[in-house]
């Protein structure tokens, strides 16, 4: 079951001035910055309340972050759920109907197991499901 919304993921060109517009525009500094290796992104993440906002900048011309660009520019990206128990969730959904891009969780940022699913079956909007690690993981 989805629990909250976890995150906003937020497509820059250039993460070092996107941090500093979203710290005057929130009113807070970033509390990490990340490499995805596996995603060919570096990330930066913001408190907002309850939720983040994550920026993700290419380090691969071709990353899905880079070809999102090229597509359609700067912008929201995605829209991150918290999970308790990813698999599980994808078992279900899979049966719903819903394409998932992934068919088992991969390490994601922030110490989360990470999946997405299809945005031809979530009305266009690329939906990531994510679970904290444990720290036996």
């Amino acid at each position: 079951m989805l629990k909250k919304i976890e995150h906003i993921g937020i497509a820059v060109s250039n993460l070092k001035e996107s941090n500093l517009l979203f710290e005057s525009l929130l009113g807070t500094p970033n509390y990490k910055t990340e490499v995805v290796g596996s995603e060919g992104v570096i990330t930066s993440f913001f408190d907002v309340g309850t939720h983040k906002i994550e920026l993700l900048q290419a380090t691969d011309s071709n990353s899905p972050i880079a070809k999102f660009i090229d597509k359609r520019g700067e912008g929201v990206h995605h829209i991150a759920f918290e999970v308790e128990d990813i698999e599980a969730e994808l078992a279900r959904l899979k049966t719903k109907g819903f394409e998932l891009i992934h068919e088992t969780p991969k390490d994601g940022a922030d110490n989360k197991r990470i999946a997405f699913l299809h945005p031809k079956t979530t009305n266009g909007v690329l939906v990531e499901l994510c679970q904290e690690r444990s720290n036996k993981e």
